[in-house]
């Protein structure tokens, strides 16, 4: 029991992923930290107001407070953008580059002519309405 449980915790996977939980954690934290010291402060410069959780209205009673709801808007909004232009941007540029030189792989599959649908290259006829395929084009 305990040499499958040492095989388990010692598997490729298992690592890679408590790596890449302790990695997005960290990243995490250094995006959120980003959102809240450095883009909410501009958000106060042009809106005047950092914090909204406050933000209340009554209705017979019942209080709704709307301010909690704008905050969590905000950051969602502001930590999306800012993953966007600081991560993957640049990791597409990246890998753009990389890719730069290489042909594209070859097509695995082709269309049927009768029902559209993908067939292997190498088919001779179509699995799903069973009509003959031209041969492929070299």
């Amino acid at each position: 029991m305990l040499k499958g449980f040492k095989q388990f915790m010692l598997r490729g996977n298992v690592i890679e992923l408590a790596v890449a939980v302790a990695m997005g954690a960290a990243f995490g934290a250094v995006i959120n930290a980003l959102v809240k010291d450095m883009i909410m402060p501009l958000v106060t410069v042009v809106f005047g107001a950092r914090d909204y959780s406050r933000l209340t209205f009554e209705v017979r009673g019942s209080t709704f407070q709307y301010g909690d709801l704008i905050n969590a808007v905000l950051s969602f909004i502001f930590i999306g953008t800012t993953i966007y232009f600081l991560v993957i941007v640049p990791v597409n540029a990246i890998a753009t580059r990389i890719r730069r030189g290489e042909k594209p792989p070859a097509p695995m599959t082709r269309k049927c002519p009768e029902c559209l649908s993908d067939v292997p290259i190498a088919a001779k006829r179509c699995a799903h309405c069973t009509s003959p395929l031209p041969l492929p084009q070299q």
